[in-house]
């Protein structure tokens, strides 16, 4: 698939930047590795947004002498216009990773006047080129739950870059043979890790497979800055995880909007795709599937509610959506899914998405899978209509459709429909 996306002058420079030099930094108990995109402080990954990762690694880089404001803004963010604020919020986030303060500044200093300086003693050494790490390296301690398993499951962050530069944020998790999970609308691969929303999906997913999960671009600990995406843009970035994550052949999960991009990867790539899983998902958008006045004037009222909801950080209009995905779980759990929406993604990507998602068309893309396909949906999906698995259903040759007793579109850990589907990916799963 193209990319749809000729990337920001900024994404390019920095791509650039980071081939030319993959450099691992030593220093006040932390290493900067430039090569994974990772701050480590011993065993611990310290996870940190993506432009605050490359204003540590500038300033590290540039330690001998001062660095202006308006030095670090064009290094950063090029030619966009970004305002003096959103440089010190940067600093400051950089700052507190390092368990640093504006008083002590024993790492960061603040020339008045002038700029700021990395003063910590650093030990420089080579790094490993990116394209020669491990594919599923030995897992760090994480703060995985370990109450739902007998043992611990642990995940591991990393970064890979797309092929106009974009950063991408993912995951492995688990042990065994891979299961290859496409982002869908919202994750935050850190944040969800811990969530009632989305932990009993990640710990049951993990049980004998090693899970790939990943952010996608404009959302997440993936970069949010991002020119423009496009569904293109999507399917692209899921080639760029699996080829970061060094697998060659998997099964791919779709759940939600993360179906589409599912089938359309496995259209396009049937010799690395040989299960496929779609879960709630759908082939047509809402404004493709309008059929009526009203259908098209209520997806436009989804788009407008995630605009109002995200601008103001109101509870009250992202309540429409949570009463959507999960209109059978406890208010505490729909209360979650709310801060995770906040915390995933900005009101501009927010808005962005919905619009994409709107549009998306995958129909004439089905019936090109021809790997063996499970459908899955509940019966009384608020979010996505069934008609859509039953469409996807009948499009994709080798294909069976799997209905659940709920109506949920994200299921939760207590209903009764939870269980039935984990039997069911696994038993789909085992007959490969």
């Amino acid at each position: 698939m193209g990319s749809g996306s000729s990337g920001s002058s900024t994404s390019g420079r920095r791509r650039t930047a980071v081939e030319e030099h993959r450099r691992l930094y030593r220093f006040d108990g932390y290493e900067l590795d430039t090569a994974r995109f990772e701050l480590r402080a011993g065993d611990r990954v310290v996870h940190i947004e993506p432009k605050v990762f490359d204003v540590l690694e500038y300033l590290v880089s540039h330690r001998q002498r001062v660095v202006s404001k308006h030095e670090l803004l064009d290094a950063i963010w090029g030619d966009r216009f970004v305002n003096e604020s959103a440089l010190t919020t940067r600093l400051k986030a950089a700052r507190r990773a390092l368990g640093d303060d504006g008083s002590t500044q024993r790492i960061i200093r603040t020339v008045h006047g002038r700029g700021y300086q990395f003063v910590a003693d650093v030990v420089e050494v080579a790094a490993p080129d990116a394209a020669a790490i491990e594919p599923v390296a030995p897992e760090r301690p994480s703060a995985a739950p370990t109450a739902d398993v007998g043992s611990p499951i642990r995940q591991r962050i990393r970064y890979c870059v797309a092929g106009d530069g974009a950063r991408i944020a993912w995951a492995s998790s688990g042990a065994g043979p891979p299961l290859v999970k496409a982002a869908n609308w919202m994750t935050h691969i850190d944040m969800e890790w811990d969530s009632p929303v989305w932990r009993h999906w990640l710990i049951g997913l993990s049980q004998r497979r090693t899970l790939i999960r990943y952010d996608e671009r404009g959302s997440g600990l993936s970069d949010r800055e991002v020119g423009h995406f496009e569904f293109d843009d999507w399917v692209d970035d899921l080639g760029a995880v699996v080829d970061a994550a060094g697998i060659d052949r998997f099964p791919l999960l779709g759940i939600s909007q993360g179906a589409p991009t599912a089938i359309a990867f496995a259209a396009a790539h049937p010799e690395r795709v040989e299960r496929l899983i779609v879960v709630g998902g759908y082939a047509q958008g809402r404004m493709i599937r309008a059929q009526t006045p009203d259908e098209k004037q209520e997806a436009d009222i989804d788009i407008e509610l995630a605009r109002v909801g995200w601008r103001r950080r109101d509870h009250t209009f992202l309540q429409v959506f949570a009463t959507q995905f999960m209109p059978d779980a406890t208010p505490e759990h729909r209360n979650e899914f709310n801060r995770l929406q906040l915390e995933t993604t900005s009101t501009d990507n927010a808005v962005r998405f919905l619009e994409v998602f709107a549009h998306i068309d995958v129909t004439a893309l089905a019936p090109l899978v021809t790997c063996p396909t499970l459908v899955v949906h509940a019966r009384g999906d608020m979010r996505v209509p069934p008609a859509q698995a039953q469409m996807l259903a009948s499009s994709i040759p080798d294909s069976r459709l799997v209905v659940l007793d709920s109506r949920n579109h994200l299921l939760t850990a207590d209903e009764p429909a939870w269980p039935v589907f984990l039997d069911e990916v696994s038993t789909f799963l085992q007959d490969g």
